[in-house]
């Protein structure tokens, strides 16, 4: 079932979340903490209250959160250089490790997307950290092609 958090699904949501930092430390460890919170508990409750970033859960029947999105919309209107477009951007997307292949994250994938269509956006974005193969692979499966590329030197 997919549905929108509340605050009873923090600590799966936690769990999840050591996932996916995990996963970033080691494509990233110069940017990426090992063993560190994305979000503390009242950053979340935050995060569950806000209209403009719903977080949607799959959660399996015996009350088990399994997957996560985190949304952010976002509206711009009488842009001096972009088109009135409204957006929702994907921060975040998780599946538990030992559930994937399941097609959770495609499901969780397609809700949002109906979700915002709903809500009148143009267009789902997101991000893919370099070397983060599998997702990029996975996000491509889903039909999302690259808006933009996102480019560093380091000094």
């Amino acid at each position: 079932m997919i549905r929108k958090a509340t605050f009873a699904d923090i600590e799966g949501i936690d769990r999840l979340l050591s996932q996916v930092l995990e996963v970033h430390h080691v494509i990233r460890p110069d940017l990426f903490k090992g063993n560190a919170r994305k979000y503390t508990d009242d950053e979340l409750m935050s995060l569950i209250e806000d209209p403009d970033r719903p977080i949607f859960v799959y959660e399996e029947s015996a009350g088990i959160i399994l997957g996560y999105i985190f949304c952010i919309i976002t509206e711009h209107k009488n842009d001096n250089i972009l088109t009135d477009i409204k957006t929702l951007y994907i921060d975040d997307l998780c599946v538990d490790r030992t559930r994937r292949g399941e097609h959770i994250g495609r499901k969780l994938y397609e809700y949002v997307v109906s979700y915002a269509g709903s809500i009148g956006c143009y267009n789902v974005t997101l991000n893919v950290w370099e070397g983060n193969d599998s997702a990029k692979a996975f996000y491509e499966s889903l039909g999302m092609k690259p808006q933009k590329y996102g480019m560093e030197t380091i000094l």
